[in-house]
């Protein structure tokens, strides 16, 4: 099997997982807010823009996937991207500052993060 069979798939994963992932962000009072463990008092403005950049990376992945040569230093990007962002919530949650929950919700970003 080529990498590219492991990888395109991959890449349609992380665009939902950050479609679905920029919910909690623009309404954190959600249950899926909730479980991540955001606050919910946050001003609109930065949930809006969380959300935003959260959604401009779903579609970049989606664009990603469907090209016929895959660009692999965007993949790396994303791949950097997506360990940061776990490794944040970790050491967030180590600073008692997110709930294990938190981590939880985080888990499929190291898993693609791993896969890229």
């Amino acid at each position: 099997m080529s990498r590219e069979h492991v990888l395109r798939p991959a890449l349609w994963t992380a665009a939902f997982f950050n479609l679905a992932g920029a919910v909690p962000f623009a309404f954190p009072d959600s249950s899926m807010g909730q479980f991540a463990g955001l606050p919910t008092e946050v001003p609109v403005v930065y949930r809006a823009m969380t959300a935003l950049f959260v959604w401009l990376f779903a579609g970049a992945y989606a664009w990603l996937a469907m090209q016929p040569t895959i660009n692999r230093p965007f993949v790396a990007f994303g791949a950097i991207g997506k360990a940061a962002a776990f490794v944040l919530v970790v050491i967030l949650w180590l600073r008692g500052a997110v709930p294990a929950s938190g981590v939880l919700a985080m888990i499929g970003d190291i898993l693609l993060a791993l896969l890229f």
